[in-house]
């Protein structure tokens, strides 16, 4: 990515913080008298917006939900800085990676990473986090090592699921990254799952990552054996992150993501030619924008119409409602390239398996903050293991001891009561949870 020189005035810019609006208090009905207790929102500090229908539940895991986003001073401050100084200066943690690839029913290859030494290291049931970087992203990149040592430091077992064409894998047919093509995914989490069947499996994705995840998430809710997952920086919307990303400053980032599709193309464009007259081979060898390159060659490998077409057919916020494991979405409210109107709030709200944490500051892929600024893992990476932990802990738990920690935590519990049978037979037999 070119770096660019940017403006920088000597105190932070005005921010207005968003704030959390508590829902109604919930009430719970016991019997033929009613009794009434209230449950309030777990707190949180102001600076955060957090939302969703599964906050309740949710929320109490996150440890530092009570402190201050404080971004870094001077690098924090700007979006524009923020991100391009976390995409160049962000340290690279050292880790070595064993790769095996695989064949796709179409005859594709996808290339998963494994951390050297974890095949030995750790018991077959050990919790697994799949990763799915960002657009032309890999294992290679600053923030999927960090959020890949953060857990490896918790006992988790890691894989990057690399895209293909992503971090030098293979690519054997006309395909390459694409945001809405679900059915790699579905591959990988399958091939996890044989493979370690006594594990519990998560996925966290960033940026079109974060797409491809929620879109497998609400496209095949009942084929998908995941047990949670994260989702950061998602553009949800990619008919207006497109409109975004052509505005403005924001130029330089579509410079930079078509500058990584056409090199990638590039290695393997004898792969497209002469299959079908739609590709435009120049177009895709040399774009002037990420749409120019879609329309070029990656709507014609999913057959698609048109460009629009792909973008509109490509939208996980369309999909959230449909979301059937816990999922925490985080994003920033300043970020250049997935822009927060984007995120699908009300969708969110009404999932009871989804919660959105919303930060003030972050940029894209940035989240310069926390302990560990300005060249440490981002703000992120802790929220994102106390969820992760949380949710995996929940799992080991013995059926039956569910209730009993609702209640003992404050969640409000949910009665559900046959009145008639109430009135009937003077007891609350016919209570269901």
């Amino acid at each position: 990515m070119p770096s660019s020189p940017l403006s920088l005035t000597s105190t932070p810019p005005s921010i207005t913080l968003l704030h959390h609006q508590r829902p109604p208090l919930p009430t719970v009905r016991v019997g033929a008298t009613a009794a009434t207790t209230t449950t309030a929102m777990p707190d949180h500090h102001p600076s955060l917006e957090i939302t969703g229908g599964g906050a309740e539940r949710f929320l109490p895991a996150l440890n530092t939900r009570h402190l201050p986003y404080k971004p870094f001073p001077i690098i924090g401050w700007n979006r524009h800085l923020e991100t391009i100084f976390a995409a160049f200066f962000r340290t690279i943690p050292d880790v070595k990676y064993r790769r095996e690839c695989l064949r796709t029913k179409d005859n594709g290859t996808i290339a998963l990473d494994w951390v050297c030494g974890d095949r030995s290291n750790l018991p077959p049931d050990s919790p697994i986090l799949i990763l799915l970087p960002g657009l032309t992203g890999g294992s290679q990149d600053s923030y999927v090592k960090h959020m890949l040592v953060k857990a490896k430091s918790k006992g988790w077992r890691v894989v990057v699921f690399n895209s293909r064409g992503c971090a030098n894998s293979p690519v054997t047919t006309p395909q390459l990254q694409t945001a809405s093509f679900t059915e790699d995914t579905c591959h990988v989490v399958d091939h996890v799952s044989s493979m370690f069947p006594k594990a519990s499996i998560f996925g966290v994705g960033w940026s079109l990552g974060g797409n491809i995840l929620v879109n497998y998430l609400g496209r095949e809710p009942h084929r998908c054996s995941l047990s949670g997952a994260v989702s950061l920086c998602n553009p949800f919307n990619l008919v207006i992150a497109d409109e975004n990303l052509r505005k403005g400053f924001n130029n330089i980032y579509d410079r930079a993501l078509r500058g990584g599709l056409s090199a990638t193309f590039s290695k393997h464009v004898s792969l497209f030619e002469d299959v079908n007259d739609e590709y435009n081979i120049q177009a895709g060898l040399n774009p002037r924008t990420v749409r120019e390159y879609d329309e070029a060659i990656t709507r014609v490998s999913l057959g698609f119409k048109s460009v629009d077409e792909y973008y509109s057919n490509s939208c996980s916020c369309d999909v959230v409602q449909h979301v059937r494991i816990p999922l925490l979405c985080i994003q920033a409210a300043n970020d250049p390239i997935a822009p927060i109107e984007a995120t699908p709030y009300e969708d969110i709200k009404e999932n009871p398996n989804c919660m959105l944490i919303v930060t003030p500051q972050g940029g894209h892929l940035g989240w310069v903050a926390g302990d560990e600024a300005p060249f440490g893992a981002p703000w992120t990476d802790i929220m994102v293991m106390d969820f992760l932990e949380h949710l995996r802990n929940e799992k080991q738990k013995p059926k039956g001891t569910e209730v009993k920690d609702t209640i003992q935590k404050g969640f409000p519990l949910m009665l559900e009561v046959d009145e008639n049978a109430v009135k009937k037979n003077g007891n609350s037999d016919n209570i269901r949870g």
